[in-house]
């Protein structure tokens, strides 16, 4: 039964199967495959929960903020094998790994309690686009922020191509996700955009992004302040996507469904 209560199980799996598919990208690579293929497999157990969670609740499992870490989690695991499967750094898959495991657990040290109704504001046809739009977005820039980091540490330059294409990716997949939670906005509240917390947090990552875009189009190759900005922009994205529920400005927004 694909229930939250069994949530664990799936995650468990996915997890030791997305260690050992790093463990051999990292010390074995040579095998290659078969870090590709571990890796594959255990995102396809998750995403088997999901679907099957989704089938249990009757609807999206994108409401709660444990449901968009299922998302998270499942998309930090696919856009880490695609950059491996792209640039082949040996090291992406422990990083995309980790990030993935610690939102699989925060959801298994943390369970909810699901309702499966939706509220009305919910129930737009802009609501999956929206969600799921944004959370691959957060996954593709969250490699982004891996390897800024990485060449911070190691002070590498050549990062930035691949910086470059997961900026490119994840800035488009950001923008349409910003266009359509406007049309959503003006469906169900009769305006495409208020300036609330979570709004004012959005509009700011976005910028961050698009200062790095404007300044590698500019030919601006100066690696450590364009790693610097990715990195504050994805501390931007995280305000945005939860930091801001803590604010006591939230409390009054129209993004607040649900806490938990």
């Amino acid at each position: 039964m694909f229930t939250w209560d069994n949530f664990e199980w799936f995650a468990l799996v996915s997890i030791v199967l997305w260690a050992a598919g790093a463990g051999v990208a990292l010390f074995s690579r040579e095998r290659r495959r078969w870090a590709i293929l571990l890796t594959g497999v255990g995102t396809l157990v998750f995403a088997a929960f999901i679907a099957g969670f989704w089938l249990y609740m009757q609807r999206p499992p994108l409401r709660t903020m444990g449901e968009t870490r299922l998302w998270y989690s499942f998309f930090m695991s696919v856009s880490g094998l695609l950059t491996y499967l792209r640039w082949r750094y040996p090291w992406i898959l422990s990083f995309s790994t980790v990030v993935a495991t610690v939102f699989a657990l925060i959801n298994i040290l943390k369970p909810e309690i699901h309702d499966q109704t939706l509220m009305p504001a919910l129930q737009s046809p802009w609501f999956i686009p929206h969600v799921t739009v944004y959370m691959f977005s957060y996954s593709v820039l969250g490699c982004a922020f891996i390897l800024a980091c990485m060449g911070l540490i190691k002070h590498r330059t050549d990062y930035l191509e691949a910086t470059d294409k997961l900026v490119y990716t994840g800035l488009a997949f950001l923008t349409v996700g910003m266009l359509t939670g406007s049309i959503w906005a003006k469906a169900a509240w009769g305006h495409y955009w208020s300036w609330d917390p979570k709004e004012t947090w959005a509009a700011a990552t976005w910028a961050g992004y698009l200062l790095y875009v404007h300044l590698r189009l500019f030919r601006k190759n100066a690696s450590r302040p364009l790693y610097w900005i990715l990195i504050v922009s994805f501390l931007a994205l995280q305000m945005c996507w939860y930091g801001v529920n803590y604010l006591p400005a939230a409390r009054q927004s129209v993004h607040m469904y649900s806490r938990s």
